[in-house]
């Protein structure tokens, strides 16, 4: 995609922040550019990393995870203050790396598997035929012909008819995973320990079709695809095309004089080698960083950007401020984005037969409200939008169950007022008085 047009996508989801969205976009872009050069060009072009400033709720982590789907490239937000400098208990930098592949491994997976997912279901559909058919012929009328009987049962099967019947099935077992403390390792798998040579056992089990389809095409899938080629090209994805989300990287950029100062500044020190372009290893194989996208976000709420020590600062050359949001913010972000709050209840609530219809009155109402919450009290952006529409609707959502017939909801300023006047604050009250 272009960067106009990487911006219009974020538009459906984001409100504002306009140049936070072109910073990213370019980014992208370029990574897009960068595809379609000689190799001896490419190398030397590296990632223009960024760092994005502003107040909680105000996009900084909706806009990398939105950018991320864009492309369906490999994502992991992570957040600084989990990590601890080398030689402590806590999650080791490197571990952003694994994740990131992971991720990686995950994209990969499903696409291979949408591509043999056809000729896995013919062997799927045999192994279940197989032990379905048999219990089905043993209740067939006696005047019913045999073949008659045969050709409708497996046409049922298609359908679906007997997705819900229940049927003792061999699957594999699935191997238990041993859980380490971060800093220490990941996962381990027992079933991958000795490398492969021991095979899960497969066991008898009863259940629905419709599970056993499920379990059995994943085994299916899993044998028709090549480890050694999946992890080549998840490790291959995540090199050239993974994005790493550092979120509260500020709570790392302490003011001096601070006695958490060191330990601070080492996870720093930590990050930078990641950043700069490095080698990590990881159980799919050795992933360089050196292409790898990073963006960071903080409030800096106590601190700065130049709180950060030089080498770091020196590799996220693009800093964008993020504005804070007012009421007309307030207003589309509750209306416009294709996932905007209000619609998400409108449908929950139509599930137990509310049909929810929110007024302009009602919106204007409600964006002015979060506006002044965030003024008085702490300023956690979108987020207080929750919260407002949380208690709102608490009612409502409580007593809303199936059983009743379909009931319609008008959501207008004096319900607005009437619901909310406990917490909304007196000297704040005789602004919405008519």
């Amino acid at each position: 995609m272009t960067c106009k047009e990487i911006v219009k996508n974020l538009d459906n989801y984001i409100i504002g922040q306009a140049k936070a969205k072109r910073a990213v976009a370019i980014a992208l872009r370029n990574r897009y550019r960068r595809s379609k050069l000689d190799k001896s060009v490419s190398e030397e072009i590296t990632p223009k990393n960024i760092i994005l400033k502003g107040p909680t709720g105000v996009g900084k982590t909706e806009i990398a995870r939105r950018l991320a789907k864009l492309v369906n490239a490999p994502f992991v937000k992570v957040e600084a203050t989990k990590y601890t400098e080398v030689g402590y208990v806590g999650r080791d930098v490197e571990s952003m790396i694994r994740d990131l592949v992971e991720a990686s491994v995950r994209i990969v997976k499903d696409e291979q598997t949408q591509k043999i997912k056809n000729r896995a279901m013919v062997v799927v559909d045999k192994k279940i035929t197989d032990v379905l058919y048999p219990l089905k012929k043993a209740r067939k009328p006696e005047d019913v012909d045999t073949e008659l009987f045969r050709a409708n049962f497996y046409e049922e099967y298609k359908q679906g008819k007997y997705d819900k019947d229940s049927i003792d099935i061999e699957v594999r077992e699935q191997p238990k995973q041993l859980n380490l403390m971060d800093g220490i390792g990941a996962e381990i798998n027992i079933g991958q320990i000795m490398g492969g040579i021991i095979k899960a056992p497969r066991k008898l089990k009863k259940m629905t079709v419709e599970r056993a389809k499920e379990m059995l095409l994943e085994e299916e899938c899993e044998k028709l695809i090549d480890p050694d080629q999946l992890n080549k090209e998840a490790v291959y994805r995540a090199e050239q095309e993974g994005i790493i989300f550092i979120d509260e990287i500020d709570k790392i950029a302490a003011k001096k004089n601070n006695g958490q100062d060191v330990s601070r500044e080492g996870v720093q020190r930590d990050i930078l080698p990641i950043v700069e372009g490095s080698v990590v290893n990881t159980k799919y194989g050795v992933v360089h960083t050196d292409y790898i996208l990073f963006i960071a976000a903080g409030a800096f709420h106590i601190s700065s950007v130049s709180d950060l020590i030089p080498e770091l600062q020196g590799r996220f050359p693009i800093q964008v401020e993020l504005d804070s949001l007012n009421k007309e913010d307030f207003k589309q972000i509750l209306t416009i984005p294709q996932n905007a709050i209000t619609n998400q209840y409108q449908q929950l609530l139509k599930v137990d037969n509310v049909d929810l219809e929110f007024t302009e009155d009602a919106i204007d109402t409600i964006a002015q409200i979060a506006e002044d919450e965030n003024e008085t009290n702490e300023n956690i952006g979108a987020r207080r939008l929750q919260t407002i529409m949380e208690m709102l609707l608490e009612d409502i959502s409580f007593n809303a169950t199936d059983d009743n017939p379909l009931v319609k909801v008008k959501i207008d300023k004096p319900f607005v007022l009437n619901t909310l006047k406990s917490t909304i604050k007196t000297h704040d009250f005789k602004k919405y008085v008519l």
